[in-house]
């Protein structure tokens, strides 16, 4: 009797130690199912130094881009004792700061200038086909947003962080045909050139 109810016992600890393997598996597919729908770039890792008295301690910040690819983006800054446990915590910031992005075929509305400390960007759309014109730092937010045709320059610094929120800067000022419209009390054909219109209609179709 003894030995059906160890049996019994080690049957039911085997069990749910399936049980709870099964669900640290579920739980880890669902995290790296969410992880996938989001295209995630680290733009910058720098290492930073703090003075204290037993000597330095070092930690380390990164700048992380995260967007959907279909008109969503956002940057995040993460600061930890390890790298990617920055990434993670730039991750999360970056979500917590997600914004919308006017598109027209897979580029923007209209040319637009960001600003952000020392850095400027300017944005022109392009034609399909086109590509991203950027550097490094801007293309990063661009590609993140879905676009897929643009013109951009920087004006100013070439700091990776200024150039970063200069995009962001620049993507949040660009406006709908309709906004433009409604805001001037005119059409949308009044105020939107001929080649918009006609992308529009294409991408419509």
């Amino acid at each position: 009797m003894a030995n059906e109810n160890a049996n019994q016992q080690r049957r039911g600890g085997a069990g749910g130690g399936d049980r709870r393997g099964r669900e640290d598996r579920r739980g880890r597919d669902n995290a790296e199912r969410e992880k996938s729908q989001y295209l995630e770039r680290v733009v910058a890792i720098n290492r930073v130094a703090k003075v204290v008295q037993g000597g330095r301690r070092f930690s380390f910040t990164a700048l992380v881009v995260v967007g959907d690819g279909d008109g969503t983006v956002g940057v995040g800054y993460g600061k930890a004792k390890e790298v990617p446990a920055a990434i993670a915590k730039g991750v999360e910031e970056a979500k917590k700061h997600f914004f919308r992005v006017p598109r027209i075929q897979g580029s923007i509305p209209h040319p637009v200038q960001g600003e952000k400390a020392a850095g400027v960007v300017l944005l022109r759309p392009a034609s399909p086909g086109t590509g991203v014109i950027a550097g490094g730092s801007a293309r990063a937010v661009l590609e993140c947003a879905g676009i897929s045709d643009v013109l951009a320059k920087s004006l100013g610094s070439s700091n990776a962080i200024n150039v970063v929120h200069a995009t962001v800067d620049a993507l949040q000022q660009l406006e709908e045909p309709e906004q433009v419209a409604r805001r001037r009390g005119k059409t949308v054909e009044e105020v939107t050139p001929a080649a918009i219109l006609k992308a529009r209609k294409e991408g419509a179709a």
